[in-house]
């Protein structure tokens, strides 16, 4: 049976703002910032030519399965901001209508399904069979294992980035090619979609949570963004959620709400593969210092993105 050494608190609960990005007190002090997700932050290493086609092919297949879609389309102008928003929420909807989303959604419900089985509760009852199948698998798999932090919080101060780890994860065994023993904690990461591509990018996001802290946002509780639904609707945040986001925290006190994540390996980490309905799921160690090295890279990238507004400047005539 896997033993549960500390119940973390819930990450779902991070404030964040309209685009999804959490709000941090950072460790200086100071206002809440919107810090930058580890997935957002690393994902400018990722090669994405395959998966934007892959992207088009979908919503031209959810076009075909559903030709509505594209009532009133030609009468939208992409240089419009509402008519754009219009286009985008279209793409969605064919993206959903092809099945696009299916295994993202599916990958959430398994994730749901492994934490049950890593705390010792019970599978709800009508659970599909290869549910059941899968998380034997995952049980299977991870027996050699001693989770001792699920879905916690955490943030890399330097480079303003914030993140949930699947996993921390006692380990003493089998090591990585050329290494006959391994042991002491590991960043563990729970992959249900295809792990053929983008390993480099996955290795960064481990090496990015091995050298992080804890954050403790309930030290810095945040009121309810919106007073109604109206207001949720119209995006008009309320008096108490401006109020907190202008509230200045004092270094001492934003200090106490960072600790140190355990020591665990920044050399390696584990990534266990579970393809929705195979039920048999593969380990893979996973190289941090190459993943660490992609992420100090991934800093100068975003920083030279930021400097495409300089790089063209208007021809000006020598003649005066």
């Amino acid at each position: 049976m896997i033993q549960i050494a500390e119940l973390p608190t819930p990450a779902a609960d991070v404030p964040r703002d309209g685009h999804g990005k959490p709000l941090v007190i950072p460790i200086t002090g100071g206002k809440p910032k919107a810090y930058t997700r580890t997935t957002t932050f690393i994902d400018t290493i990722e090669d994405k030519s395959t998966l934007a086609t892959w992207g088009k092919n979908m919503v031209l297949r959810g076009v075909a399965l559903d030709p509505s879609l594209l009532d009133g389309v030609a009468d939208l102008d992409p240089k419009d901001s509402d008519d754009r928003k219009h286009l985008i929420a279209i793409t969605e909807k064919a993206l959903d209508v092809a099945g696009a989303n299916d295994k993202r959604e599916k990958g959430t419900h398994l994730h749901g399904l492994s934490e049950l089985v890593d705390q010792g509760i019970p599978l709800p009852e009508g659970l599909p069979a290869a549910d059941r199948l899968d998380m034997a698998g995952y049980a299977i798999a991870t027996a050699d294992m001693t989770f001792t932090h699920i879905e916690q919080f955490v943030v890399i101060p330097t480079f303003e980035v914030g993140g949930t780890p699947d996993r921390i994860c006692n380990y003493s065994g089998p090591g990585p090619a050329g290494i006959p023993h391994i042991e002491g904690s590991f960043i563990f990461d729970l992959k249900t979609g295809s792990v053929e591509y983008g390993g480099l990018k996955m290795a960064s996001q481990l090496a990015v949570y091995s050298r992080a802290f804890f954050y403790d946002f309930n030290m810095f509780p945040a009121p309810p963004r919106f007073a109604s639904v109206e207001d949720m609707e119209k995006k008009k945040d309320s008096k108490e959620w401006k109020q907190w986001k202008a509230t200045e925290v004092p270094a001492e006190e934003a200090v106490k709400a960072y600790t140190p994540i355990p020591p665990v390996n920044q050399n390696w980490g584990i990534i266990l593969h579970l393809p929705s309905g195979e039920s048999n799921p593969t380990l893979y160690w996973v190289d941090l210092e190459a993943g660490w090295e992609a992420a100090e890279l991934s800093v100068d990238i975003r920083r030279m993105r930021s400097l495409s507004s300089r790089a063209l400047q208007p021809f000006s005539s020598l003649v005066a």
